[in-house]
């Protein structure tokens, strides 16, 4: 939890219609503060602006502009900025980031505070690690569904791949049996997450994997990549 006293504030400049792996890069510097435990931050959007092209943007302008400026505001410590520079300068792109000397004179007081911290991502070589994770379709963490909440953890720290499965019958530990039926919208029926990357990354994201599953199943397996292909994304 960020305290009163010296601190850092970053801001990143990025253009509104800017994407990384097809999504918004404001969004996934968003999503990669939020799980690595930053205090808040803030998107501020632009009216007018131009950046290193030399090119001015409008909102004026008769058609809607896709590359209105964005700032993406945070405040934390000096130890947690430095921590987190590396991977926002790969989030960025052709962005600016600016890093200026603050004080803190009443930070704000989250309800949890969350701690956190992942070490960097590895790429996958060989011997690797499988992570099952069963939960109920009605589990939520904070405002959103456990399974979407995950996701978008497991994409900010970096785990290389993640599958999301609804089951059609199955029971738990309370032994009631949860079926999906076509005339009812909802059910808690079961939910696999299904992750492959190195032992490393598996076990580094495992204590955040254990604070948002309040009830559920992880399973570990070791497992050996054959192959491990993507297409290349567009330019």
């Amino acid at each position: 939890m960020l305290n009163a006293g010296k601190a850092l504030k970053v801001s990143i400049y990025v253009s509104d219609g800017a994407t990384r792996h097809g999504v918004p890069v404001h969004s996934a510097i968003l999503d990669f503060l939020f799980y690595r435990g930053v205090s808040g931050a803030t998107v501020l959007k632009g009216i007018a602006g131009f950046g290193a092209d030399h090119h001015m943007h409008s909102s004026s302008s008769v058609e809607i502009s896709d590359r209105l400026p964005l700032i993406v505001q945070f405040v934390d410590t000096p130890e947690k900025v430095q921590e987190l520079l590396g991977k926002l300068q790969d989030l960025v792109g052709s962005g600016l980031i600016e890093v200026q000397e603050t004080t803190v004179a009443h930070p704000a007081q989250p309800s949890k505070p969350q701690t956190f911290q992942p070490p960097a991502h590895l790429k996958i070589a060989g011997r690797s690690k499988l992570m099952r994770i069963y939960i109920g379709d009605s589990d939520r963490w904070r405002d959103k569904p456990l399974h979407v909440a995950l996701v978008e953890a497991m994409r900010a720290n970096d785990i290389a791949g993640v599958t999301v499965y609804r089951g059609i019958l199955g029971y738990g530990a309370h032994r009631r049996v949860n079926q999906q039926k076509p005339t009812q919208l909802s059910q808690d029926v079961s939910v696999l997450l299904s992750v492959i990357d190195t032992s490393e990354k598996i076990e580094s994201f495992l204590p955040l994997v254990e604070q948002m599953v309040a009830e559920g199943l992880v399973v570990l397996s070791d497992v050996d990549v054959v192959k491990y292909a993507y297409r290349p994304a567009e330019a």
